[in-house]
């Protein structure tokens, strides 16, 4: 029985529900309101597994977190312990290719993985990533530059973006 372990990590700019197995992080997202439903976000991707609220296991990656939302990390280093469909992973690794502070449209995603008509499988593709900001589906909008779908929701697709674009001038 695979055994997840999960806490909410909370800090000044948005709580992020983070949960990892011995291998790597298996989910990042909003953390919902309480105990429960954490569980049940948790237990939707990853039925039967066996679920440990613990935050020692999950240090690494909160100081990874913590190191991006205080601007002082552009990328990440954690593993990860996500899987999808072949199509998916695929879409993921080439979201991971977009640089920190910049922002592409589907049909990007679509060109760089060699299926330039699948834009609406690689959205739902970007819909189904576990790992919310490591994975970094927030830099994708639509063709005109516009706020499209995100899972947590368009405020904070803002936010990340506005953090990156933020960091990325005082970098420059």
């Amino acid at each position: 029985m695979k055994v997840i372990y999960w806490e909410i990590f909370e800090n000044e700019s948005l709580p992020l529900l983070l949960a990892a197995t011995e291998k790597g992080l298996c989910y990042a997202g909003s953390p919902g309101s309480g105990d429960s439903e954490c569980e049940a976000l948790i237990q939707k991707r990853y039925p039967g597994a066996r679920l440990v609220k613990m935050e020692e296991p999950l240090k690494p990656y909160i100081t990874e977190f913590s190191e991006y939302l205080e601007g002082r990390r552009m990328g990440f280093t954690m593993q990860l312990d996500s899987s999808g469909t072949a199509f998916q992973e695929g879409v993921w690794e080439a979201l991971r290719q977009i640089p920190y502070g910049e922002t592409v449209c589907y049909s990007d995603i679509a060109n760089m993985i060699g299926k330039p008509t699948a834009v609406r499988a690689v959205g739902s593709a970007i819909g189904a990533n576990p790992v919310l900001i490591v994975v970094p589906c927030h830099r994708v909008v639509g063709k005109d530059g516009s706020m499209t779908g995100f899972r947590e929701g368009l405020d904070m697709k803002r936010f990340l973006l506005d953090l990156e674009k933020k960091n990325n001038l005082a970098i420059v």
